[in-house]
């Protein structure tokens, strides 16, 4: 598992686009969202939260051609 560290303004889309470039896409955001659910509840996040990204592919991105990854 990986770890970000927030800065002011971010969101739950913008982590996950950043955290995921592989697939460049923020509909990572859900699994984020469950593996740290203490923040869910936070839309814009304040600076210095440690957030915590499973590192594994999602099963969506599985039959999607390589350059769409």
């Amino acid at each position: 598992m990986r770890k970000y560290r927030t800065v002011q303004g971010d969101t739950w889309d913008m982590i996950a686009y950043r955290l995921y470039p592989q697939t460049g896409r923020e509909s990572n955001m859900p699994r984020l969202i469950e593996a740290n659910s203490e923040y869910a509840d936070y839309v814009i996040f304040p600076a210095g939260i440690v957030i915590y990204a499973p590192d594994e592919v999602f099963a969506e991105y599985v039959n999607v051609p390589p350059w769409r990854r």
